[in-house]
């Protein structure tokens, strides 16, 4: 909203910080206080809420690194299950606090587009054609089909339309598991919007929506950090024996249990036990979160951009078979794929990468919209505040 100057003969309430402009990085929204659900006024940015993002993109960098050389190693192969069981979970649990206050006002709607529905479609068709004449893939280009990391943008487009049907129901959260474990049975679904895996992750979003700030000062407590050392120490066991006996797919939250080759009652009980185990491992990571600005407090604003530059670099790796030596799969070239994958993902979300790639990222498209309809709200808000003042300013009279 935008602040318009009162005449000078009238004395009037100032208006709210603004909440709709754009922020540093759209398609994940970001860490402001002030209108989102946050502590601090003036719009501030909570150093908590980007320190956790960045640490969650890293680990699906990571994540993504480990995905080709994990099989020569059970180790790595138990830490990546134990990742990708909460880092999505933590992020879209992020994004669905800050979802809180979303409507469909059309200047909100257009932040969606424009922060979401455009950086789909560029990097979808950005990613297909790379897989195309880089990864010589005789795959079908459709931007109905998400590949690859693009399925996050997709996902937090639904999820945000949704979001005021969540606010309106009683018991969104239950619900939201209903229809996850109703997409666990329904074989069939199909791959357009990546929709199984949109409804997988529901729950995350959904939870989101129904947090509060106190909730995450609940989880910064000193008890809470040294519990969950244990609690991670449990989880990378539990990673060690489910290495041989269960299909990494269900990490991904595809497919039905049908399709995974298990009984249906399996898809109820997984989605249960994941949301449960997500739930306790990214209450953990939450814990050792630094809640002060730190060195990379700053690279918090750039998540969007570190998640979709760096598959390009994961990928044009792994068409070059750079990943295919043989030392690589060593513990010492283990080591090294994790921490350049750290350090990449890193670069990637800095302020210089952020600028290059805004036109994408976060494009303005001031030209697509109307005018009316993105002023229409301040405007309102300036008539609401308005007759706020009249009855003060007559009374002064």
């Amino acid at each position: 909203m935008f602040h318009a100057a009162p005449p000078p003969s009238q004395t009037r309430t100032p208006l709210p910080p603004a909440s709709s402009g754009q922020s540093p990085a759209p398609g994940v929204p970001s860490a402001r206080t002030s209108g989102e659900g946050g502590g601090r006024s003036g719009g501030q940015r909570d150093p908590f809420f980007d320190n956790a993002k960045y640490l969650a993109i890293v680990l699906v960098a990571v994540g993504h690194s480990w995905a080709p050389i994990k099989g020569d190693s059970r180790v790595l192969e138990a830490l990546y299950n134990v990742v990708y069981t909460f880092h999505m979970p933590a992020f879209i649990i992020i994004s669905g606090f800050f979802s809180r206050n979303f409507d469909l006002r059309p200047d909100r709607l257009k932040r969606l587009i424009t922060g979401v529905a455009v950086p789909y479609v560029l990097f979808q068709a950005a990613y297909l054609l790379f897989r195309r004449f880089v990864g010589h893939s005789t795959e079908p280009l459709s931007l109905f089909v998400p590949w690859y990391l693009t399925w996050f943008l997709c996902a937090l487009f639904v999820w945000r339309l949704t979001t005021p049907l969540w606010k309106l129901v009683r018991r969104p959260l239950p619900i939201a598991l209903g229809v996850a474990v109703l997409a666990s049975v329904t074989p069939g679904i199909g791959a357009d919007l990546d929709l199984p895996r949109i409804l997988r992750f529901l729950p995350c979003f959904v939870l989101g929506l129904c947090l509060k700030p106190e909730h995450f000062h609940l989880v910064r407590h000193r008890w809470v950090r040294i519990a969950s050392v244990p609690v991670f120490a449990a989880a990378l066991a539990v990673g060690w024996w489910t290495v041989p006996r269960m299909d990494a797919a269900w990490l991904y939250r595809q497919g039905s249990a049908q399709e995974l080759g298990a009984p249906w009652w399996a898809g109820p009980v997984m989605v249960l036990a994941l949301f449960g185990c997500a739930l306790l491992l990214t209450a953990c990571l939450f814990a050792w979160v630094p809640g002060r600005r730190t060195w990379f407090t700053s690279l918090g604003a750039g998540t969007l951009c570190g998640y979709l530059l760096h598959g390009f670099v994961v990928k044009g790796v792994l068409y070059a078979g750079g990943l295919e030596l043989a030392w690589l799969h060593s513990t010492l070239g283990e080591i090294l794929v994790t921490v350049l994958a750290a350090a990449v993902v890193t670069l990637l979300c800095t302020r210089p990468v952020r600028r290059v790639f805004r036109f994408a990222t976060e494009p303005r498209m001031e030209w697509a919209f109307r005018r009316d309809a993105t002023t229409r709200p301040a405007r309102e808000c300036e008539a609401a505040v308005s007759r706020t003042a009249e009855p003060e300013t007559a009374m002064a009279r």
